[in-house]
């Protein structure tokens, strides 16, 4: 987030006219025109900075993951990566993105590095367990949601697939536990309001 707003204070003050809408472009959470602007400022090769080079693969990676393009993304976040090896934001897309397509060993590969960088971001450690949710590694899991809620204790994902893999381990009691936490925290999940329903209790 703090590299997000960096990028966007220096493309303030050095973008005039019609530069200054591709780089916003790049930004755009509507992945067609972010894909757009990030392109153009690839396309620009040594005439912009790595750092900024680095931050539009990124962000184009992330606007193909939006389309699906998931073989897409991962080839913007190895050159993201390439550009800037010390980016746990861009390992931890990457390692998202391996998740998405199954690839579960390389997703927590990825995370590990993104986790080793940052230690203290809570959403590695909450992507990291649902990587090993997938892979049947349920305390794995479990611990690292712990990790995530301790870092960050309004994460209602977080209990939510703790919740989820609480119930798998046959923990009844707790899952219910976080399943009320999360939808504390967002009482418009239907989807947490549906699966405490389903454990027979009335959210």
């Amino acid at each position: 987030m703090l590299r997000t707003l960096v990028f966007a204070i220096a493309l303030a003050l050095c973008a005039t006219g019609a530069w200054a809408d591709v780089y916003s472009d790049c930004q755009a959470k509507d992945p067609d025109r972010s894909i757009r602007g990030c392109t153009q400022i690839i396309e620009r090769g040594n005439r912009e900075s790595k750092s900024y080079r680095a931050i539009s693969y990124l962000n184009r990676g992330n606007a193909y993951v939006k389309k699906g393009k998931i073989d897409h993304a991962i080839a913007d976040y190895n050159k993201a990566i390439k550009l800037n090896p010390k980016d746990a934001v861009a390992y931890n897309s990457r390692g998202v993105a391996y998740q998405k397509k199954g690839a579960l060993d390389y997703a927590i590969a990825d995370i590990d590095k993104a986790i080793a960088i940052d230690p203290n971001e809570a959403r590695y450690y909450s992507n990291r367990g649902a990587a090993y949710a997938k892979k049947g590694k349920i305390d794995r899991a479990i611990a690292d949601y712990n990790k995530s809620i301790t870092l960050n204790r309004n994460d209602a994902a977080a209990y939510y697939n703790r919740g989820l893999a609480y119930n798998k381990k046959g923990d009844k009691d707790q899952a219910i536990a976080d399943f009320r936490r999360a939808l504390e925290i967002n009482p418009s999940d239907q989807s947490t309001r549906d699966i405490l329903k389903g454990l027979g209790v009335t959210p």
